[in-house]
């Protein structure tokens, strides 16, 4: 039993030089104890009296050839050091009282061995594997060393302990040192994986070692909990769908809720998620008319035609007046019109020799008036018209004179001064013969004339 304190210090020894790895990546160390037996008979060493002349013959009789010493009799510790491979030692004591089918007098034990496993699987519950190694063997004091190799198996319960069950062969060196069998079976720990943010995941697999996440995300967490991880989530704090990015969508318009300026309502994209219950491309919200038809540069609301001229009253010149499209919403100036027009200009009066217009004509002035507001974007020429009585130069100046002093009072009276202008003609312009007194009255004149 003084060699057994040896061992537990050398595999505490190996245990202390690193423990922050993994046997199998993210477990690197493995403890095992248990018991241990040995068999000389199944050898087939013809240099041996105790064993059979047949390999493997009795393999298991337990009863009649197996040395077991009831208590802890080995413990090893290894390390993983990547592609299914493990270093490690091994130490172990025994009582032998079975050579083959002799008894012996308690004869002690001891074995030290360095092992190479090797690890088929990776990550099972059931973890075959292989080991090949040396050693050295005392047996009552004598000892020799051995080559060794042997399968067996891993049970694993949970991620970290497990049952070993393993069986090597050991090959003396020495005559004086028989062959034999070492069966083993014990507990196994795998131990010294980190696991910063405690999260279940070691750092060596965990993707966001310093927060505890979820093992679906490789160790990387999902705050709300929608089944979309908070790096690839838009909205990590609030619940939603992958179609969202892990965004909610309130109104289930597919536009997510914090791009959408009206989430309780659904709505279209082009709009932000809102809706246009009249198709006009302006959202409700800023639609004044939101259940008519309209241009958004108007509100959403359809252009007012307040004369009902098929014009709308933005592009309508006269958009109080019933007009015409070709006259931008205008009435036009017809035949009939002009020809009224005229009627009344030539019985405006003046005095005599001058351009002062009589009181008597006030009201066919106000006639012309009435005529001229109907067509308030149309342009009018004054002219001035005389016979030819008295000389020319006089004729003219007394014609334009009176031309202006009619535009005159029409600007006085509301006429639009950019719709007037004032031209004489003196008595070049003659409608009848100045031989005659009725000649004469005619062509002493106003008329006035569209501008087209």
């Amino acid at each position: 039993m003084k060699h057994l304190s040896k061992l537990l210090v050398v595999a505490l020894v190996f245990m202390g030089v690193n423990n922050i790895q993994a046997q199998d990546e993210n477990n690197p160390w493995q403890i095992s104890f248990g018991v241990n037996a040995i068999d000389v008979y199944p050898t087939n060493d013809e240099n041996n009296p105790f064993s059979s002349t047949t390999l493997f013959d009795e393999y298991f009789n337990v009863t009649d050839h197996w040395n077991i010493l009831p208590s802890v009799s080995y413990v090893g510790v290894s390390k993983y050091v990547g592609s299914g491979f493990s270093v490690g030692a091994r130490g172990s004591l025994n009582r032998i009282e079975k050579l083959g089918d002799t008894s012996v007098d308690d004869l002690s034990h001891y074995a030290i061995d360095g092992t190479i496993k090797y690890n088929f699987l990776k990550n099972t519950t059931i973890d075959p594997f292989a080991e090949i190694g040396g050693g050295y063997t005392w047996v009552d004091e004598i000892g020799a060393g051995t080559a060794n190799a042997g399968i067996g198996v891993n049970i694993w319960f949970s991620e970290n302990i497990g049952l070993t069950v393993q069986t090597q062969y050991k090959h003396a060196f020495e005559d004086y040192l028989v062959k034999h069998f070492q069966h083993m079976a014990g507990i196994s720990i795998k131990f010294g994986g980190t696991d910063t943010d405690g999260d279940g995941i070691y750092d060596k697999d965990d993707a966001c070692p310093e927060v505890a996440g979820l093992e679906a995300f490789n160790g990387c967490p999902d705050a709300d909990g929608d089944g979309i991880e908070d790096s690839k989530d838009s909205c990590p704090n609030e619940a939603g769908s992958k179609e969202m990015n892990g965004c909610p969508d309130a109104d289930g318009d597919g536009i997510a809720d914090k791009d959408d300026a009206c989430p309780s309502e659904a709505g279209l994209p082009a709009l932000a998620g809102c809706p246009d219950a009249d198709g006009d491309g302006v959202a409700d919200k800023d639609d004044d008319c939101p259940s008519e038809a309209g241009p958004a540069e108007n509100k959403g609301c359809p252009w007012p035609d307040k004369d009902g001229d098929s014009v709308l009253d933005k592009d309508d010149q006269c958009p109080d007046v019933a007009g015409t499209v070709a006259n931008n919403g205008c009435p036009e100036v017809t035949e009939e019109v002009q020809k009224q027009l005229n009627d009344y200009a030539r019985t405006i009066l003046f005095d005599t020799g001058r351009s002062s217009i009589k009181a008597e004509s006030t009201s066919v002035m106000v006639d012309i008036i009435t005529i001229l507001n109907e067509y308030p974007n149309a342009k009018f020429s004054v002219e001035g018209h005389t016979d030819s009585v008295g000389g020319a130069t006089t004729n003219q100046k007394l014609s334009e004179s009176r031309a202006n002093s009619v535009r005159d009072f029409l600007i006085d009276k509301g006429v639009g001064a950019s719709r007037l202008t004032a031209v004489g003609y003196g008595e070049d312009k003659p409608i009848a013969t100045n031989n005659t007194r009725a000649g004469r009255a005619q062509n002493r004149r106003v008329e006035i004339n569209l501008v087209k």
